[in-house]
């Protein structure tokens, strides 16, 4: 971003438009992770990131991979636009009279980034896990139905799984719009210290190598920067993002726990499935998040925003 300032509408424009591509390309990981997290010790059906994606295709058809991606890709920009629009808000009003920032002042305006997105985040991951998940605990009922006696006819008796408007209807009817904020403390808790590493990460690593003619980070510059700051982060987050999960999981399998809050899922986890169950998924999520970061900051750097805007202020004229 050194040597060129751009306007908001045209940041909102990027982080959208980044979110939209990087979704599309990476959400069946980013499924097999939720699945992968949510399946407990007592009630394994999936083995590895593959496994999961090739019994979700045998099981689901192509499609089934794509489970709840209709909730990402309708509220993806506006998180994405948030995100990226008040990291630069909060640098700009941190900074002093253009001086480049401390490793402190870029921690908290990541900090205000990580806050200010979850108002779209909490309810998006809410119902997409819902979504995601549905899968898994059919397939967890077809083995326990046919291990049962009941063969194909119980199997078959599976309810069919809502839909995202739906169980938005639904939550609203019993609890209100809380409903849609379930598990917003551990939303918190694992994006504020996203943010705070990622960002001051992307800063430094952006701002190592040769620059262009203008002061600009050279396009791989930018790439692997968003690559390897968003895998950083998103690994180290990666056990809060468990407990999330978890909590934001209205269904569940026949011999799956039940948690009364963050301190009751913590103690099951470490009980029942130990200290290792907090990395589950790790390496999916680092595999969703780090190219999904570096689309972000390769649409944001190349200036996507800016074209849209010029196009559509030609047309007005």
């Amino acid at each position: 971003m050194a040597g060129k300032q751009i306007s908001l509408p045209a940041k909102l424009i990027n982080g959208g438009i980044a979110g939209l591509i990087g979704v599309t390309c990476v959400f069946p990981i980013d499924l097999a992770k939720t699945r992968l997290q949510n399946q407990q010790n007592g009630s394994r059906i999936y083995t590895s990131m593959s496994d999961c994606l090739i019994k979700t295709i045998r099981s689901e058809g192509f499609c089934g991979m794509y489970r709840g991606a209709a909730v990402n890709l309708t509220l993806v920009t506006p998180e994405k636009a948030i995100k990226l629009a008040a990291n630069d808000f909060f640098r700009h009003q941190l900074s002093k009279d253009g001086q480049k920032l401390t490793l402190v002042g870029e921690m908290l305006a990541g900090c205000g980034a990580g806050t200010c997105q979850v108002i779209v985040t909490t309810p998006m991951e809410m119902l997409k896990i819902q979504l995601q998940d549905a899968g898994r605990i059919e397939a967890q009922r077809n083995i326990i139905g046919r291990h049962g006696g009941g063969g194909r006819a119980k199997a078959n008796a599976v309810r069919k799984s809502p839909t995202a408007l739906q169980l938005s209807r639904d939550l609203l009817k019993d609890k209100g719009i809380t409903g849609l904020y379930t598990g917003l403390g551990a939303t918190l808790l694992r994006d504020v210290p996203f943010s705070i590493i990622y960002f001051p990460l992307f800063a430094n690593l952006n701002s190592l190598g040769r620059r262009n003619t203008d002061g600009s980070a050279p396009f791989y510059i930018s790439f692997l920067s968003g690559c390897l700051a968003g895998c950083t982060a998103a690994v180290a987050v990666n056990p809060v993002d468990v407990l999330k999960t978890r909590l934001q999981s209205l269904s569940r399998g026949c011999d799956d726990e039940t948690y009364s809050g963050m301190k009751d899922c913590i103690r099951k986890i470490l009980r029942h499935e130990g200290p290792s169950a907090f990395l589950k998924g790790a390496y999916c999520r680092a595999l969703v998040i780090a190219p999904l970061f570096g689309v972000v900051q390769v649409v944001y750097f190349l200036g996507v925003g800016e074209f849209v805007l010029g196009l559509l202020h030609g047309q007005k004229h």
